[in-house]
């Protein structure tokens, strides 16, 4: 099977199923599902999210509980812009009343809190949590098709980010036995967080280490500033 047919056999699959959430359609995108929070919370129960204190976790709308519980409980979030065009939005929970943290950690509020902070002043990574379309039990994951999250982890790895634990929540029907084609830049998860389970994948997969920049065309480099700004701060190095 291509990426793309096991992306549409996994959103007709919590189509058929029901378990689908706000916002839709799901298809074309990391979609929100009924039982978000239970993944979310099984997640807090782990030391990888206890010990961490910088957390970067995807803008989409099945992880804002793990957005909000991090920074109630103290930590700072990390966020991409929409299309990764300024970096990195930086929350720190001081900034943030008490009982704000959910309005805080909401795409359509997340500016009033935080700010976009440049590359070389991002703090050290703790732990990346990712959304996914679909995840086999082995660590291979699918994005939506358009490989931000591939991305994201290696411009991080490129601006000297540490190998930190991956995790994703998703719906224990997002699980697929299927094959997923696999390419040096995806990114791979060592952590698969269900409404059910903690699934510990010991991926065998390398991540990227850094930009394959061979792959980067002109037009992404204006399209998306940060990767200019990336370019241009390993030139100097």
């Amino acid at each position: 099977m291509t990426k793309d047919s096991i992306r549409e056999k996994v959103w007709d699959k919590m189509i058929d199923e029901k378990v689908g959430r706000f916002p839709f359609p799901i298809k074309g995108r990391i979609p929100n599902f009924k039982g978000a929070e239970l993944a979310a919370k099984q997640l807090f129960s782990l030391s990888i999210f206890n010990d961490a204190q910088v957390i970067k976790v995807n803008p989409d709308s099945p992880q804002l509980p793990v957005r909000t519980q991090l920074l109630k409980d103290g930590k700072t979030l990390l966020v991409p812009t929409p299309r990764l065009k300024d970096g990195f939005i930086q929350v720190k929970p001081e900034d943030v009343p008490k009982g704000e943290e959910k309005k805080a950690a909401s795409l359509s509020h997340i500016n009033k809190y935080g700010k976009v902070i440049p590359l070389i002043d991002l703090p050290t990574i703790d732990l990346i949590v990712v959304g996914s379309v679909a995840i086999h039990k082995d660590g291979r994951r699918l994005g939506k098709g358009e490989g931000y999250a591939d991305r994201e982890y290696a411009i991080l790895r490129e601006l000297g980010q540490p190998l930190v634990p991956v995790v994703t929540t998703i719906h224990s029907t997002q699980l697929v036995a299927s094959h997923i084609p696999i390419d040096s830049f995806d990114l791979t998860v060592d952590w698969i967080i269900t409404e059910k389970d903690v699934i510990k994948t010991g991926s065998q997969y390398e991540k990227p280490t850094g930009i394959n920049w061979s792959r980067v065309t002109d037009e992404e480099k204006k399209e998306m500033p940060v990767l200019m700004e990336i370019f241009e701060l390993t030139k100097r190095r």
